[in-house]
């Protein structure tokens, strides 16, 4: 196992770098021009030569390969380098933003888990029954209803039948945590309701597979008692494909929330990526992508190690 864990973490390394070059190439061809960008807004005329040693400033006068060498030798270093169009460092622009989009990942795949499992599981046992049914319906129910859009009913519920709003600005956990979690609840619901609806299914259809096995049939013959076949023989190997998709969404929660956030005014990961994108800042979307590109590969990883932890069957060679 501990030989597994290390060529893993050394697997992540050219995975990474391979992310790095796909990404710096496609961010040279996307058409656009952050300096012609930036004085796009000022609607006055600038000439050339004012242009090209705003390019110089940036380092967009360099060849590709040494600009591609130094954002590469600068994230070795833990150096992301600093935003072309803010001119701030990278690590402080993703720090402040990162703490929100981290912890509503967590509430919510906290309320997913805490909805999918249980559900699955009772739909699974029940099957064919009214119970089955209609966890069925709150299942594709939340398949077939966007997170933003629930969250825009949450927010007309709350205004018209309680007269109240939740907080606009951010407050750290740490800092006032009723505030904060008066925020970030209602997204969390709201994603995680949408969340639940894709485990729970794949709970259920789990669940299902391993309840047809035959070493359950046998520890039913033997007269186990139906708890305990239930929670040792049959959840641990219902839950690999469960974990799997729980482990995915959590990845994507991390910057896929685009339209969540600006509904709930958050300013997490998923504005900023469109920001960054929009404006043609190389830097800080280069930098995005491989953040997101490492929460991928590192939540895969933890995935595959707790599988060898859920079924003692697996041994990694």
């Amino acid at each position: 196992m501990r030989r597994y864990i290390a060529t893993r973490l050394l697997l992540m390394v050219p995975t990474l770098l391979g992310v790095a070059i796909l990404i710096f190439i496609l961010m040279r061809v996307v058409p656009g021009d952050i300096v012609e960008l930036k004085y796009a807004g000022v609607g006055a005329y600038v000439s050339q030569e004012t242009l090209d040693k705003e390019r110089a400033l940036l380092g967009l006068d360099q060849p590709l390969w040494k600009q591609f060498l130094d954002w590469i030798w600068g994230i070795v270093r833990l150096d992301f380098g600093t935003s072309m169009w803010t001119g701030r460092p990278i690590t402080q622009e993703i720090a402040i933003r990162l703490q929100l989009s981290v912890q509503l990942a967590l509430m919510a795949t906290a309320v997913a888990v805490l909805l999918a499992i249980p559900l699955g599981t009772l739909a699974a046992l029940k099957q064919d029954t009214w119970v089955d049914y209609a966890v069925r319906i709150f299942s594709i129910t939340g398949l077939a209803m966007p997170s933003f859009w629930l969250g825009i009913l949450m927010i007309l519920g709350l205004l018209i039948f309680f007269r109240w709003l939740p907080p606009m600005f951010f407050t750290p956990l740490w800092v006032n945590p009723v505030e904060n979690l008066s925020q970030l609840i209602w997204p969390a619901l709201a994603v995680g309701y949408r969340y639940s609806a894709v485990a729970t299914r794949m709970t259920r259809s789990a669940v299902l597979e391993v309840l047809r096995e035959d070493y359950v049939r046998t520890a039913r013959a033997k007269g186990l008692w139906e708890k305990l076949v239930i929670t040792r023989h049959t959840m641990k190997n219902a839950m690999l494909p469960v974990l799997t998709v729980i482990g995915l969404e959590f990845a994507f929660l991390i910057g896929g929330l685009v339209v969540t956030e600006q509904v709930f005014n958050l300013n997490g990961i998923g504005l900023l990526f469109v920001e960054a994108i929009a404006r043609r800042d190389y830097t800080m979307t280069q930098s995005l992508i491989l953040l997101t590109a490492f929460v991928f590969i590192f939540v895969n990883f933890i995935v595959d190690i707790l599988y060898a932890w859920l079924d003692p069957r697996i041994r990694y060679r």
